[in-house]
């Protein structure tokens, strides 16, 4: 009894460690990576993006710092000191019971105390518009953060889509490979009742054994297509598959967007297009900085200080009340030269601003430029794509037919293994085209503003 207590109590054991084992952790992702999955990961995850948010906290910081400057400063400070006098003779006297007590103090103490504050009044507002020229770079850098994630995304989107074509080209090859067999088994059927060389054979297995290697490269291609997504992903340890949806060649004949809606709608919300354009206000806000240092600054400061010395026969109280002082004080500065310092940062904020926009010029050039190139390859591979059906469509029919007519001895090797050669690359046509024209279509409808599906 105990025995069979024993083998059931291992058992259980054994069936709960294999639960352990079968059930992933909870902090690892066991389905497959859809294109939105891995576009919100990356959000959350990459370190570029994660660097740049640090530089848009770096600036929200400048600028209230700079706001904090428009009011005024205040400061506290205290001094206290030991001074020792070895040569001193003279002293306090005191009378006491009639006996005169003369006491010398070669050692004392003195303190001083202050608080001052200082407030710039007005410095020609160049606080005020350093207070606007740090609000437009924070501005920019939130821009930057938006523009480092486009980047991301784009790239996620461009390998995905090469995930996706890669594994449907191995669905292909693979296809053809099963077509070789066969093509191979029936090569050897004619060959043992003397239909066939051994010559025409070979080639049949030639071809089996091109269509292997094809596959065997097509699995490596893909395998470094996921390695490089993973890797933008920020993914170490994780395991990493891509899900495969369902893609119909009615997604690839979708209507492409017109080029000139696509730009215009990029300039209005594209991160690159606005933090060009808030360059220029940011030229502005620098010219009025620069003019500003040929203006005078006036300036408010006050205060007030007391001290102690342990010399006098006052109290720490009187003494804090006797040598208590106040003073307020206004200070007017006027440049008269500066050593051409003034004219010098007006020029060179002139200069930046046409800088600034040659800068936003370029960038609505790179903009229309990019937009156009993925116009043209969506067009033009959807036209690729269209023929590219039509000939697979022919291919197919031509191949069943000389693949019959090859079965009755009517056709040779020769000319079956060409007719296979013309389907496999009609094949690859179509797949190349179709994901090519999707790609760029979802490339054109996220400069749109819109959101990656695939």
């Amino acid at each position: 009894m105990k025995k069979t207590i024993l083998l059931l109590t291992m058992a259980m054991s054994l069936t709960v460690s294999a639960q352990q084992i079968a059930t992933p952790h909870s902090d690892q992702r066991s389905e497959k990576w859809t294109l939105k999955d891995c576009i919100r990961y990356a959000i959350e995850n990459n370190i570029s993006l994660k660097k740049s948010q640090l530089q848009k906290q770096t600036a929200t910081e400048t600028l209230k710092q700079s706001r904090a400057q428009l009011l005024p400063s205040f400061s506290a400070s205290t001094n206290q000191g030991v001074g020792y006098r070895p040569w001193t003779n003279a002293g306090s006297i005191t009378v006491t019971n009639g006996q005169v007590d003369t006491k010398v103090e070669k050692t004392y103490y003195n303190g001083s105390y202050s608080v001052s504050g200082q407030w710039t009044v007005w410095n020609g507002n160049q606080n005020h518009n350093q207070v606007k020229l740090n609000r437009v770079s924070e501005e920019q850098a939130a821009l930057a953060v938006e523009e480092t994630a486009n980047t991301i995304q784009e790239k996620i989107a461009q390998l995905y889509v090469q995930i996706l074509y890669q594994t449907e080209a191995i669905a292909v090859s693979k296809q053809s490979l099963e077509t070789s067999r066969k093509n191979e088994e029936r090569g050897q059927q004619m060959l043992e009742v003397g239909k066939m060389s051994k010559a025409d054979v070979a080639q049949l297995t030639a071809q089996r054994a091109t269509d292997e290697y094809t596959i065997v490269e097509g699995e490596a291609q893909l395998a470094k297509y996921k390695l490089q997504l993973k890797q933008l992903l920020e993914l170490t340890t994780e395991e990493f598959d891509v899900a495969v949806p369902e893609t119909s060649d009615s997604q690839a004949l979708e209507e492409i967007p017109a080029l000139n809606s696509v730009y215009e709608a990029a300039l209005l919300q594209r991160p690159e297009i606005k933090s060009a354009e808030l360059a220029l206000k940011s030229g502005d806000l620098q010219l009025k900085i620069a003019k500003a240092g040929w203006l005078p600054t006036l300036s408010m400061t006050g205060g007030v200080t007391t001290s102690t010395n342990s010399l006098t026969d006052n109290k720490w109280g009187e003494q804090m009340k006797t040598n208590f002082n106040s003073q307020l004080g206004a200070q007017l500065s006027i440049p008269l030269y500066d050593q051409r310092k003034a004219r010098t940062a007006v020029n060179k904020a002139r200069i930046s601003q046409l800088e600034a926009q040659l800068a936003l010029v370029e960038k609505q050039k790179k903009v229309y430029s990019d937009i156009e190139g993925y116009w043209l390859d969506a067009q033009s591979n959807q036209q690729k794509f269209r023929s590219a059906l039509l000939s697979v469509e022919s291919e197919q029919a031509s191949y069943d037919l000389l693949s019959e007519q090859f079965q009755l001895g009517l056709k040779n090797i020769v000319e079956l293994m060409t007719g296979k050669d013309k389907l496999l690359k009609a094949q690859q046509n179509r797949l190349q085209s179709k994901y090519t024209t999707i790609l760029n279509q979802q490339m054109l409808k996220f400069y749109k503003g819109e959101e990656m599906k695939i």
